[in-house]
């Protein structure tokens, strides 16, 4: 179902494998989602294959690719940045925020059963309320979603052991460098233009991250650049040159060898998989 309002639009699918194979997902590619999966699902997430252990959230950017493998009851919510991600809204609850901005983890939050069974309640007030037509039916869309952003970055702070007050300016600052490394992944590839972007320290900034990751710095950028190299690759026509050009590699070879180093496939072979 989907709701629209002139410019703005919010969705709820069904995630399932039948509703993935009749192309339903297509139509909603470039939307902002959240999906809820319960325990046991099996769902591929840019390339990686991932079971669920307990039920879960996962937040999903337009350019992520995603698809059902083994689910049940599997929920959603899909919605344009006209609906939602505008400037008023505060920025960790934004499409900005550490749940949509985040080049550390795959984004999942794990439920427990009173998380999950309060995230679905909140799920059905937003089925009930599709199917409205008064005048607050936009509104109450936006209130229930921003809600589920809300609880979601409330656990994923427990969950990360980053929920004390005096920890705001770490995630804050985790939030940037995410967002850094998006914005210019294609052109800066080292640690020290990210550290300057930041104004510390390539040390400072490797000890910031450790608080969230066991990857260093230099490992979640070369990650994001071989995520993109992986995208090109599986759902374009590129050639291995124009990807190589288009990640600010101006020599193809020396991409080919990166790429190589870093799945042990070549960038040829990774293709022909696809």
């Amino acid at each position: 179902m989907l709701k629209k309002f002139s410019y703005k639009q919010f969705g709820n699918l069904q995630f399932t494998k039948q509703s993935f194979e009749d192309g339903r997902f297509n139509s909603v590619e470039e939307h902002i989602k959240i999906l809820f999966l319960p325990k046991n699902a099996i769902i591929q997430v840019d390339f990686q294959e991932i079971e669920m252990k307990s039920d879960s959230l996962l937040f999903i950017n337009p350019k992520v690719v995603i698809k059902p493998c083994e689910t049940k009851d599997g929920q959603l919510l899909h919605f344009n940045r006209d609906f939602y991600c505008i400037e008023i809204h505060d920025q960790e609850v934004a499409c900005d925020g550490i749940l949509y901005n985040n080049v550390f983890e795959i984004p999942f939050i794990a439920l427990n059963e009173n998380q999950s069974e309060d995230i679905q309640k909140i799920i059905r007030e937003i089925q009930f309320e599709m199917k409205n037509e008064d005048a607050n039916t936009e509104e109450m869309l936006r209130i229930l979603l921003k809600l589920i952003i809300l609880k979601s970055t409330r656990i994923w702070k427990h969950q990360h052991r980053l929920a004390e007050e005096s920890q705001q300016a770490d995630v804050q600052f985790l939030r940037k460098f995410s967002k850094l490394v998006e914005q210019h992944y294609r052109t800066l590839h080292t640690v020290a233009d990210y550290a300057d972007l930041l104004f510390v320290t390539p040390k400072n900034l490797s000890k910031k991250i450790g608080l969230v990751s066991k990857r260093t710095p230099n490992d979640i950028i070369k990650e994001r650049i071989v995520l993109e190299g992986k995208r090109l690759l599986a759902h374009t026509q590129m050639t291995v040159k124009e990807i190589a050009y288009s990640l600010n590699y101006e020599d193809d070879a020396y991409f080919i060898r990166f790429f190589t180093k870093n799945t042990g496939l070549s960038p040829i072979s990774f293709r022909k998989q696809f």
